[in-house]
């Protein structure tokens, strides 16, 4: 039984927030299954399910999370004779793992975000800089006229403070 599709005007909304969890929606299918031919399989199942079934009023990533654990247990029901697939247990454990770390990876980015924004102008810009697709580090020292090795050792410390930031701000809101 299939449900109709969306009025056409929750286009925009379904895909910016489809937009917004799409990378974490994909880890979390990747951490349940063995590989990635079958996590692009049921990716392509749960898009359909989350498009057929949006409603703007709920918890767009919780739902999705939620649509996207069953369809993994639907999937891999299909597949139990190979000797290659998870048993519904431990899909349920590696699916509450990966929830948990996603949560921690995002405390984390957030307060890489906030530690950046500590860091000297000049520091600041030589991260992002050093960090940009496509930037190599002979260029980058060659610009600031310094030797590569040279910027890696100045990054690396800049890197172990942003670390030490980072560690102590997610310490700190784990306390609270």
């Amino acid at each position: 039984m299939n449900s109709p599709a969306p009025d056409r005007s929750l286009h925009e909304p379904f895909l910016s927030l489809y937009a917004e969890h799409q990378a974490a929606l994909h880890t979390f299918i990747r951490s349940m299954l063995p590989g990635r031919e079958e996590t692009a399989e049921v990716m392509q199942n749960v898009i359909v399910v989350l498009w057929q079934k949006f409603e703007t009023a709920q918890d767009f990533k919780k739902w999705a999370f939620g649509v996207a654990r069953l369809e993994v247990l639907k999937f891999l029901q299909t597949r139990k004779r190979d000797r290659h697939i998870f048993d519904d247990a431990l899909v349920n454990q590696l699916a509450d793992r990966a929830v948990l770390l996603e949560r921690q990876h995002l405390a984390e980015r957030e307060a890489l975000e906030g530690c950046l924004q500590k860091l000297p102008a000049v520091q600041r810009e030589l991260v992002l800089r050093a960090y940009t697709k496509g930037s190599t580090m002979n260029a980058l020292a060659a610009l600031r006229g310094q030797t590569p090795m040279a910027l890696y050792k100045l990054l690396h410390r800049i890197r172990q403070v942003l670390q030490e930031c980072v560690h102590t701000t997610v310490t700190k809101r784990e306390i609270a």
